[in-house]
């Protein structure tokens, strides 16, 4: 065959031929038109068709032709299961979701990528989706328990999203025992009319083993614990040292004493902060591990890290985003080590306002690795033996608490929201179980942080975003409609006045905390409050940031465990190096698709940490039953209360049978329940006493029992 018809077949030629058509075409009719033999179309054209189609880009139809996705009015997006069996198909091109029956929904599972289209409204009004095709599957293997029932086995998924059991043969069963934890290879995909069929390939154990939390949650959400050997290598191949060549090319900083501040188990630091005062005002500088130096696009380190996403954490391991040769080594700021950076020098008025800010590639040395505990005592109470210890960088971090100070005076002023969630850490004893559950607090060193990070973010949304090179914007969009239906009740029912009409501005949401200050149910208005928010997204858009109260917002600060960091970062390299805009690596098209998969990936590693929380707390809680404590009514239901237990952090149910004897009429409204007999009311934020009835650590429930209501 003549070469130009060889180049002719390519992704483009083929779509350009379907448009052109505007109906679909068999595979013997775009041969014709490419003038191509038999033999040819077997080599040539199907590979192109098959990548198409599994883009999602192009459907096959029951007559075997070929034609576009985008002219048959089919939607591309993402499967989101519910535990009851229903689920939705999220569009990756944003709107309403499509309502997914329980029959649609037998064919896939959570996560599988697939084109659906509109085929009604349901009695809610909502839009209901058909599924036409699936792109991806999202599971190749499911976890869960194995059963053995009648001579049939199968097995159980974990995750409460997978509803569907994968049918094993017995004969591909082989070593696991029933009631074990396996993970299950799907040979057979589910459809219409049958289950998956699939072969046990691994057996982790018993549910109630140390560390199994973890394994199960990793096998489960499709998670990846080791690096391919490529990306070790890769990684391995830089050495512990940086290259004297690339220092010569930057700004040396290696005497400023930029200092790190990070938990007390943190092992990778990619931040670090220096702050002087100027005349009028501060000198504020935030130096980002220079992780894009290393990670090149295209390169296995980098497809491997676009694949995770993210690092993901555990309560007892983390998995990092890149192999801990340079995610804990060549990258992390450690003290006392030459490490190359990208810096974003600000200049601050004395009100908080960044009048200038600059960026460029430097090299530094951080000066001290210090603990939010240990700042927090240095200024708060004055620890003499570590302002001691310390004193060579007291002059940076008085500045730094004055820097905060103005700016968080200024994050007041324009509204944004301040959740101060009371987060929880598991004490392990050494066979790995859990012995305690504690509450962990925060601070204003976390708060100084944060307010750091966040000014350098909006800076380099600002910098990148003024020209034409394509990047991520950390969107988080106002609420939605329908959530806030039920918080106007909530509200007014709480006695809170509302000030919007139709949607609320950041600053309204401010003032409503703010109102609640000091009152019994402030932290419950916070959950309240966070539950009606919208989730952030990462997109080429700028839709502006609602929580932060910010017009334009990215994230830039934490390359070594977030991928969309990463890819900002070379934005702003490309820039600083003043390379052409045209020439950067990625077109906005692309981006976005790395918007999308960076927002999935951080859904899927939240859902895989709390559910590692969520099974911790119940064999926690296991070792408690028929114990009492005093706990916070968090929500109220036509079946129940929801109490959480205010020494651990952990949430239960009381069922309205494990309540004073009577019968219950729920007020929505004003979300109680009130005894019809003896008048005993329940609300929202209420003191009450439980006991621990039952757990299932499984269906990571916790049954509680009412005891008494605390006046």
């Amino acid at each position: 065959m003549p070469s130009s018809s060889v180049a002719a077949v390519s992704a483009d030629r083929v779509r350009s031929l379907l448009e052109e058509a505007s109906r679909p075409l068999t595979r013997r009719h775009l041969s014709e038109l490419l003038g191509l033999d038999k033999e040819q179309s077997d080599r040539l054209l199907k590979p192109v068709l098959e990548q198409l189609m599994a883009a999602g880009e192009v459907v096959r139809n029951r007559r075997a032709a070929y034609g576009l996705a985008a002219d048959m009015d089919l939607v591309r997006g993402r499967v989101s299961a519910h535990r009851d069996g229903f689920g939705f198909l999220v569009p990756d091109a944003g709107g309403d979701d499509l309502y997914l029956s329980p029959r649609q929904m037998r064919q896939v599972f959570d996560g599988d990528r697939v084109l659906g289209a509109v085929v009604g409204v349901d009695s809610r009004g909502r839009k209901e989706g058909g599924i036409v095709e699936v792109v991806e599957r999202a599971h190749p293997t499911v976890v869960g328990r194995l059963l053995l029932e009648s001579g049939v086995a199968s097995v159980v998924p974990d995750d409460p999203r997978l509803t569907q059991d994968v049918l094993i043969p017995l004969e591909r069963v082989g070593a696991a025992k029933p009631g074990q934890i396996v993970v299950a290879r799907i040979d057979k995909v589910p459809s219409l009319e049958r289950a998956a069929v699939g072969e046990i390939v691994a057996v982790l154990g018993h549910a109630d083993e140390p560390g199994m939390a973890t394994d199960i949650a990793i096998f489960s959400h499709g998670l990846v614990a080791e690096f391919p050997e490529a990306v070790t290598t890769a990684a391995e191949a830089f050495g512990s040292v940086i290259d004297p060549g690339v220092v010569q090319k930057r700004r040396d900083l290696r005497e400023l004493p930029l200092l790190t501040i990070d938990g007390a188990d943190a092992r990778d630091f990619d931040d670090a902060v220096y702050a002087e005062r100027i005349d009028g005002g501060f000198r504020l500088l935030v130096a980002i591990a220079d992780v894009a130096e290393y990670v090149q696009p295209g390169s296995a380190l980098d497809e491997e890290a676009q694949r995770r996403g993210t690092s993901v954490y555990f309560p007892d391991r983390v998995l990092p985003m890149l192999p801990e040769t340079l995610s804990n080594g060549l990258c992390s700021l450690r003290p006392d080590e030459d490490r190359l950076c990208v810096v974003c020098e600000m200049r601050l008025d004395e009100g908080g306002k960044v009048k200038s800010s600059r960026f460029y590639e430097a090299v530094m040395r951080s000066h001290a690795r210090l603990t939010y505990d240990q700042v927090q005592r240095m200024m708060s109470t004055g620890d003499s033996e570590l302002r001691e210890r310390f004193g060579h960088v007291l002059g940076n971090l008085d500045a730094l608490f004055e820097v905060y100070r103005a700016l968080f005076k200024r994050r007041q002023r324009r509204g944004a929201l301040d959740f101060d969630s009371q987060e929880v850490y598991f004490q392990f004893d050494e066979q790995g179980l859990v012995i305690d559950i504690r509450r962990r607090s925060r601070h204003d060193t976390h708060r100084l942080i944060e307010e750091c990070m966040v000014a350098a973010n909006v800076e380099a949304a600002r910098f990148v975003g003024k020209t034409a090179v394509p990047m991520l914007y950390r969107v988080h969009e106002p609420p939605p409609p329908d959530k806030l239906e039920g918080l106007v009740e909530f509200l007014r029912g709480q006695g809170l006045k509302v000030a919007w009409k139709e949607a609320p501005e950041p600053a309204q949401f401010a003032a409503l905390q703010s109102q609640a200050a000091g009152r019994d149910n402030a932290a419950l208005l916070d959950a309240v409050l966070l539950r009606s928010l919208s989730l952030a997204v990462y997109q080429p858009e700028n839709l502006g940031h609602f929580g932060l109260a910010l017009g334009q917002y990215a994230h830039f600060t934490s390359p070594i465990r977030r991928y969309p960091d990463l890819l900002l970062h070379r934005a702003v390299k490309h820039l600083c190096r003043r390379q052409s805009e045209e020439s950067f690596a990625y077109t906005s098209a692309r981006m976005a698709e790395l918007g999308r998969h960076c927002s999935w990936t951080e859904r899927r590693a939240e859902d895989a940490s709390r559910s590692v929380d969520e099974r911790l707390k119940c064999q926690f809680m296991q070792r408690h039953l028929g114990d009492e404590f005093d706990g916070v009514v968090t929500g109220v239901t036509s079946f129940g209360l929801f109490v959480e237990l205010s020494r651990f952090g952990v949430s239960g149910l009381v069922h309205v049978t494990a309540m004073p004897d009577d019968y219950y009429n729920f007020d929505p409204t004003h979300h109680s329940l009130t005894g019809k007999r003896r008048g005993l009311r329940f609300s929202l934020a209420d003191n009450v006493r439980v006991r621990v009835l039952a757990v299932s650590v499984d269906e990571r429930k916790i049954d509680l029992e009412l005891v008494g209501k605390q006046q």
